[in-house]
């Protein structure tokens, strides 16, 4: 259990961290957008698209990294309070409960959703250039599985916490900022 939960981290930090490039790119885009824009008075056909396509890469493909470094969303306020049994145990109950069955669901839908799209080789509707976007949407299936993946190695986690007593460390490099201005304080 333990090294696919090493193997299956690292994966997810390695994709976040790939997919967080696309924040540079998306930044790059809109920059010179607005210098072309207001400053030749020559908006592009591209920006817009590629921007909206650099964020979404960079939210859905950050989902299994969030889970992997806790960035996730959770009322921590109440949860950090609770023992590790009822923490290991909660958490279990609402992985099998909300989580997997949303991200099998989104991994069938988006398959079926991108698979039509390259059928098509689907273009964007509402883009004067008429970018591609079957590519894109291959992101949304491949988004599910690397959840559905790191999801397994948070129930092994859970696992070794129940046998345990104490949740297994984590491997990963990153930090909330707000963890580190703790820590210099102290």
């Amino acid at each position: 259990m333990r090294s696919y939960i090493l193997i299956i981290d690292e994966l997810s930090t390695w994709i976040g961290k790939a997919f967080g490039w696309s924040t540079f790119a998306l930044t790059i885009a809109v920059g010179y957008e607005i210098f072309a824009r207001y400053f030749f008075n020559m908006p592009t056909l591209w920006a817009f698209d590629l921007s909206i396509q650099m964020y979404g890469a960079a939210f859905m493909m950050a989902g299994a990294y969030a889970l992997a470094v806790q960035s996730h969303v959770r009322a921590d306020m109440l949860y950090r309070k609770t023992s590790i049994k009822f923490q290991a145990t909660s958490d279990l109950i609402l992985y099998f409960l909300f989580f997997f069955p949303a991200c099998i669901a989104l991994s069938y839908t988006g398959y079926n959703y991108a698979a039509k799209a390259w059928i098509l080789k689907e273009t964007s509707w509402n883009s004067p250039a008429q970018i591609q976007v079957y590519a894109f949407k291959t992101l949304i299936p491949l988004a599910g599985i690397l959840l559905v993946l790191q999801g397994v190695a948070e129930v092994f986690r859970c696992i070794i916490a129940l046998k345990e007593g104490q949740w297994p460390v984590r491997n990963v490099e990153e930090e909330e900022l707000e963890k580190v201005l703790i820590k210099k304080k102290s």
